[in-house]
């Protein structure tokens, strides 16, 4: 597929993919979620590839919906809103939260709308100290989408959550951190270095361990406790026949760096 609206490289087990419209601040348009279903396709089938980095182009990391291209015809009555989350929102979130790798998220800028929640779904967050988070929805009579009901109330709590939702003020990068949105606010110039440094790790790290890891914390959620341990259990027996465990113990022993496959 020729990506207009997205970059996407792959290098090192390492791949990045930047939403590529800086003139809209990046914002969603139908033909978007196609290209990035595209990339996140082929991350599901290449196994080579260990982690993925997000970013965005220019000043802004994602500024949600581009309005002009759902606008509402004058006269109609409105938009089939919900088709938008259903076939496009909810399965790239889903994607996000499946693929069997960690997901870096490097907010280069304003991140608005869908585009903050965007970024909430990916596991490590880090934010240039410039970049904010703005619940936007509330602007035009709608409610956080694209996950942000999910993730805003178990990252920050319900009256965070609530304020962030109902407000719609600006969050800054580094109140973000503090409220535990996100992991980390770093320096503006060093964003990218800083993901690509993150990204070099997990790309030599053991990768189905991680993604084992990404399950069972996103299971958390639903689970019982009896639940949880039991399939903390069903986890560890698994992995304990991986390629990754035999090398981390031998390498333990032997007092050398483990060289590890992701399998």
């Amino acid at each position: 597929m020729r990506y207009e609206s997205i970059l996407f490289a792959i290098e090192n087990g390492v791949a990045v993919l930047t939403l590529n419209r800086p003139e809209r601040l990046n914002s969603f348009t139908q033909a978007m979620h196609l290209e990035v279903r595209d990339a996140l396709d082929t991350l599901q089938a290449d196994r080579s590839v260990r982690v993925l980095v997000l970013t965005g182009a220019g000043r802004a990391f994602c500024a949600g919906q581009d309005l002009g291209d759902r606008a509402v015809t004058p006269g109609a009555p409105g938009v089939d809103l919900g088709e938008s989350v259903e076939k496009f929102y909810a399965p790239l979130v889903l994607m996000l939260r499946s693929l069997p790798m960690p997901v870096i998220c490097a907010v280069n800028g304003v991140a608005a709308g869908a585009g903050a929640n965007l970024a909430l779904a990916c596991d490590i967050v880090l934010a240039a100290k410039s970049a904010s988070f703005i619940e936007a929805f509330c602007k035009l009579g709608l409610i956080p989408d694209t996950g942000g009901t999910w993730h805003l109330p178990r990252l920050v709590g319900q009256a965070r959550a609530t304020g962030l939702a109902m407000l719609g003020e600006k969050l800054p990068a580094e109140k973000a951190e503090q409220w535990g949105l996100i992991w980390r606010a770093v320096e503006d110039e060093t964003l990218m270095t800083e993901a690509m440094v993150m990204a070099t790790h997990f790309a030599s790290a053991p990768t189905k361990g991680l993604a084992f890891t990404k399950k069972a914390l996103q299971a958390s959620y639903a689970n019982t406790l009896p639940e949880q341990l039991k399939l903390e259990g069903e986890m560890m027996r698994e992995l304990g026949y991986s390629h990754d465990y035999r090398e981390g113990v031998a390498a333990f022993i032997a007092k050398r760096p483990a060289q590890f496959k992701g399998e």
